[in-house]
């Protein structure tokens, strides 16, 4: 489950120029497959028609071979020298001119492919070595030789041509509804729980597929972007009590890999040799606390690492947040819904049906199933818009010190605000 990240930013493209195909971006690298290649799981990736399918990137190799050196005379195997030995930083030192929106794209659609060199034996005279590919995510370790392959039929504007058929205009008006605030430069908007932020395979709708019907017609496109934040605030509804009221979080998260192979959790780091260790930081307040075994927490993220505020809180703190199955799992096994109270007003207990297959309604702590219980109440940036006025003056000389911060604050969701008047009316 996705953090529910209600306030986000998009930038809108400096240049409204025509997308190009991937095949412009990797002209300089080796030469296409000729050939046709099986899929891992047996198919032909590709055909008759489409032989050159795939580009081949070069093979994998450390990228600071001193560094590697260096590092296994220290006597750590090398764990230093390869912490760009993903697939994703592999592809972009092989294409840096590729996008990287274009890149994180490729990989969360599962289309850059690594080689997987297996023995046929169906041959009676001999061993033949076959080439077959499977997918390859973006965080994936790569050893010295891996090959890796990128499609050659993907173009950039492929989400902007799905968007362009799209046209109910309830759904527009939807959209619409969402905009917190708009310029030239940004568009804010309170996204609505549920919906994913980026796409992916199996998600038909998300705000990076959706981001074009925000420009009311314009060929400019806006993309997803919050580099620029200054500040996020949070509100959390956690299980259990904090020790302290208020205070710092300092808790490097690791990422670790769950039995099955697939899938993936985040953890607080127990030791410095556990690796893609990264440093996390989060400020944390009370809000209030209620006898029924819940809190309101104020969080301040003060690094943006995946996952962060939802760890820190289960496993630094002792208070999962509600509705977070993935790192409260414990918690929530012998989760009892509290009482509904009679004092409630009944519009808000009303389900309806919203577009793109939302709902609104429900999920609050009288729920056997609540929703994730986190929400972005405020964010704080520069006034990127000013800055790039700026930056076109005649001006060499640009001050930014005294820019203006905008200051953006997005209501709870529905089923945050029933929670709240749920602990407020039981136990009175």
């Amino acid at each position: 489950m996705a953090i529910r990240m209600p306030a986000l930013i998009f930038r809108r493209r400096a240049a409204a120029a025509a997308p190009k195909p991937i095949q412009q971006y990797l002209a300089g690298l080796s030469t296409a497959v000729e050939h046709v290649i099986p899929e891992d799981n047996g198919h032909i990736a590709g055909g008759e028609e489409n032989k050159k399918r795939w580009v081949e990137l070069p093979p994998f190799a450390p990228l600071d071979a001193n560094a590697t050196a260096r590092a296994i005379s220290r006597g750590d195997g090398g764990e230093g020298a390869c912490s760009n030995a993903t697939a994703i930083r592999w592809v972009r030192h092989c294409c840096p001119h590729v996008p990287a929106s274009l890149v994180q794209k490729l990989f969360r659609l599962r289309k850059v492919k690594k080689n997987l060199v297996t023995a046929d034996t169906s041959s009676t005279d001999s061993i033949t070595l076959q080439l077959r590919l499977r997918r390859v995510s973006a965080k994936d370790e790569l050893v010295p030789g891996d090959i890796l392959f990128l499609p050659v039929n993907i173009q950039e504007s492929s989400v902007t041509e799905k968007t362009k058929k799209f046209g109910n205009k309830n759904e527009i008006d939807f959209l619409r509804d969402l905009e917190i605030y708009k310029d030239r430069a940004i568009i804010v908007l309170n996204k609505p729980p549920g919906m994913p932020v980026q796409g992916g395979v199996g998600i038909k709708n998300s705000i990076d597929i959706l981001a074009p019907m925000f420009e009311n017609g314009s060929s400019e496109v806006p993309r997803l972007g919050t580099q620029q934040v200054l500040q996020r605030k949070y509100v959390a509804l956690v299980i259990g009590r904090p020790r302290h009221p208020k205070g710092l979080l300092s808790a490097p998260l690791a990422k670790v890999v769950l039995q099955d192979g697939r899938s993936e959790r985040l953890t607080v780091c127990a030791g410095s040799n556990t690796a893609s260790v990264q440093d996390a930081l989060t400020e944390y307040r009370v809000i209030e606390s209620f006898p029924q075994g819940y809190t309101w927490l104020e969080l301040f993220p003060r690094t943006g690492r995946k996952h962060q505020l939802r760890v820190h809180c289960a496993e630094v703190l002792g208070t999962p947040i509600v509705g977070d199955y993935k790192y409260g799992r414990q918690a929530h096994q012998n989760w009892m819904p509290l009482p509904m109270p009679q004092t409630i007003d009944k519009e808000m207990l009303k389900k309806r049906k919203l577009p793109f297959g939302l709902t609104l309604g429900g999920g609050s702590v009288a729920e056997q199933q609540p929703q994730l219980h986190l929400h972005c109440k405020q964010m704080i940036l520069p006034d990127i818009s000013a800055a790039m006025q700026q930056l076109r003056s005649s001006d060499a000389d640009h001050d930014f010190s005294d820019l203006e911060k905008l200051s953006f604050v997005a209501p709870l969701p529905l089923h945050m605000q029933l929670s709240w008047k749920i602990l407020l009316s039981v136990g009175k």
